[in-house]
């Protein structure tokens, strides 16, 4: 490639030989670059019957609440990314009790894996992309000003399970 031209990669969208989906290829040397969902992690963690939550400083949702959660990283377990997002967000020291839900998004992409965790003490304090954290009792909860409709599924699958004692898995709710 010249100078002249300096786009390099991925450039092309086309059907790899032996696809079946449209991908971006590189008219060059043929790379194909498989984009993938996006995974999400993240805890409903208590402390004393209260929930941790977070309000964003950040956009999509600023100025909203949601639970401590972002996307994994590379080389990272789940269960160690939702620890991560935990201590990031809300410099909350967490022990995950084990998988709340998985929640399938596909018009973004998106597969969130939302664990059951505990608070191992209750010195929480904004991370940088948080404007605050705040531990709410059921009641409490800013139902209205949560960020995401996921964020109110798992608060609801949480209290569920936790009231029936089924700690399976819960997944999206009928129609989403």
């Amino acid at each position: 490639m010249s100078d002249d031209n300096p786009v390099r990669g991925p450039s092309v969208r086309g059907i790899p030989e032996g696809d079946n989906r449209e991908r971006m290829i590189c008219a060059e040397c043929g790379y194909v670059l498989y984009d993938n969902p996006k995974i999400v992690v993240g805890s409903v963690a208590r402390w004393e019957g209260r929930i941790l939550l977070v309000r964003r400083s950040i956009e999509p949702r600023y100025g909203y609440w949601t639970l401590p959660a972002g996307y994994l990283e590379l080389n990272e377990s789940a269960s160690a990314g939702a620890e991560r997002e935990a201590w990031e967000e809300a410099r909350a020291r967490i022990e995950i009790e084990g998988l709340l839900a998985i929640y399938d998004i596909p018009r973004i992409s998106q597969v969130q894996l939302i664990y059951r965790a505990r608070l191992l003490d209750d010195a929480i304090q904004a991370g940088s992309e948080c404007l605050e954290v705040k531990l709410f009792t059921w009641e409490e909860i800013p139902w209205s000003e949560l960020a995401f409709p996921s964020i109110g599924w798992a608060l609801q699958h949480d209290r569920e399970a936790r009231s029936t004692r089924d700690f399976t898995a819960r997944i999206n709710p009928p129609g989403f």
